[in-house]
């Protein structure tokens, strides 16, 4: 939070000082009457009907906003959840040529589905897997890794318009985002399902869904599954689908007993069994296995061959390994 003081005059030329306070993360801001949000660009609320009153007050209104947006300017691009790591690792790999920012790589990243990409709580900054991978190929090239968090079900056009120099969120490697971005394979996945303990609708593949309530994530590959089904084996009986943007919102669809199971990639699933022991189970076994990939705009060869010379590099140097023991990932997900 920031603190500012403005100097202000009355009618009768008497100068104050008002404190500004401006919450930079959350874009709230409380000056006095005088209020800033999202959703309402600026609002006034005045008590008094005297028009002297009013006419300084008007005075008063006008140099807090002159305050505002020279605060707002400065505090309008920061992302709570972005994280920026540095290291005096030594540079192995030639870094892109056509960075968004000189020195940093840019990351885009659904920081909504852990054990891959998720904010820590308590130090409000990305972290997981996927975040702890990317920013140690990052150091490779002798770069920075500034992690941001990006919305799944535009992050591959926000790659393409050069948002960010590339994109690490679980994404599965298919045909259709083959199209669109070129990527680098780093992890293998499956699908699976998340049911309460005991499991006591009997869900072990996707054909026990019909006619179930089932949380899902926007965008993902799950979903296009269940889409599949109710247009095939669910026909007469549909999914009722429940989709959310933030994979942590769908569990709590599970936990808050409002859908039968969730349906997610294996190591989020896996993740959520470790996080609530006698909670949760699988439901079945793991189906539609696939790489997941760093995604590169297309025709960008000089950051896709520093991304894939990367993290070849943190494959020899032991990192790759150490990170999946750091966040108790099965092996068989790692891409030979």
């Amino acid at each position: 939070m920031d603190v500012v003081q403005v100097s202000l005059i009355r009618e009768d030329q008497s100068t104050f000082l008002v404190d500004v306070f401006v919450v930079c993360y959350t874009r709230y801001v409380h000056v006095l009457d005088v209020s800033f949000t999202e959703e309402v660009p600026f609002m006034v609320s005045f008590s008094h009907p005297d028009s002297r009153r009013r006419s300084w007050l008007y005075t008063l209104f006008v140099g807090v906003l002159v305050g505002l947006s020279i605060l707002l300017a400065a505090c309008g691009n920061s992302s709570s959840t972005s994280t920026t790591s540095t290291s005096s690792t030594k540079a192995t790999i030639a870094a892109p040529k056509d960075l968004i920012t000189p020195g940093m790589l840019t990351v885009g990243s659904d920081t909504t589905y852990p054990p891959q990409e998720f904010v820590d709580t308590a130090t409000g900054k990305a972290t997981g897997f996927d975040v702890d991978l990317i920013t140690a190929m990052a150091q490779q090239m002798g770069l920075t890794a500034d992690v941001k968090t990006a919305n799944f079900t535009t992050i591959v056009d926000d790659l393409r318009a050069k948002r960010y120099d590339v994109v690490i969120s679980a994404q599965t490697i298919t045909p259709d985002r083959q199209k669109q971005v070129d990527f680098v394979p780093y992890f293998n996945a499956g699908q699976s399902l998340l049911v309460p303990k005991g499991n006591p609708k009997s869900l072990k593949n996707v054909t026990d869904l019909c006619g179930k309530t089932v949380g899902v994530q926007d965008g993902t590959t799950e979903l296009d599954t269940l889409t599949v089904e109710n247009k095939s084996n669910c026909k007469s009986s549909p999914i009722k689908l429940t989709v959310l943007g933030a994979q942590t919102d769908v569990i709590q669809l599970l936990v808050n007993n409002r859908v039968d199971a969730t349906f997610q990639d294996s190591p989020v699933t896996d993740y959520y069994l470790k996080l609530n022991p006698g909670r949760f189970e699988v439901g079945g076994s793991i189906i539609n296995a696939a790489p997941e990939g760093i995604s590169v705009r297309k025709g960008d060869t000089s950051m896709f061959t520093a991304v894939q010379d990367a993290f070849k590099a943190v494959k020899t140097n032991g990192t790759y390994d150490a990170l999946f023991k750091k966040w108790g990932l099965n092996p068989v997900q790692k891409i030979s």
